[in-house]
């Protein structure tokens, strides 16, 4: 009998998926996740394999995605709670990357020539509102 597994969830990282994993384990569903080796030994090729993917037994799959639901998909303060734009007040907060700066731009250059992650990378917070970059 051949048993049949859903995705439930991609990731461009495979810490990402074993954070989520760890959280639906706790919760008592087997996860399983594919591809990541691959992505672990090469990161830039996350987007050409689609991604680490967070495969559970096709009967928890309703379950998994309720709980993946549950979880904030926006930034968090040091205490756990939404964090709120300056501006507007939003709680629609990404934590994201960018490359402005010289020495973000050096950082990003030579990681893609050796094929290695980034060693300086600059960090701010958006508004998904108002794009105000804080």
């Amino acid at each position: 009998m051949k048993e049949s597994f859903k995705t439930v969830a991609t990731f461009q990282y495979s810490s990402e998926a074993q954070i989520i994993k760890g959280r639906l384990e706790a919760d008592g569903i087997e996860v399983f996740i594919v591809d990541n080796y691959t992505i672990d030994t090469d990161p830039l090729v996350s987007n050409a394999i689609g991604g680490v993917k967070l495969k559970v037994h096709a009967e928890n799959e309703v379950m998994a995605k309720e709980i993946l639901a549950s979880i904030a998909a926006y930034s968090m303060d040091d205490e756990g709670e939404p964090m709120v734009c300056p501006n507007c007040q939003s709680t629609k907060i990404h934590f994201m990357t960018h490359v402005t700066d010289f020495k973000s731009l050096a950082s990003f250059i030579v990681s893609f020539i050796f094929g290695v992650l980034p060693f300086y990378t600059k960090y701010d917070h958006r508004c998904e509102d108002c794009k105000h970059k804080f």
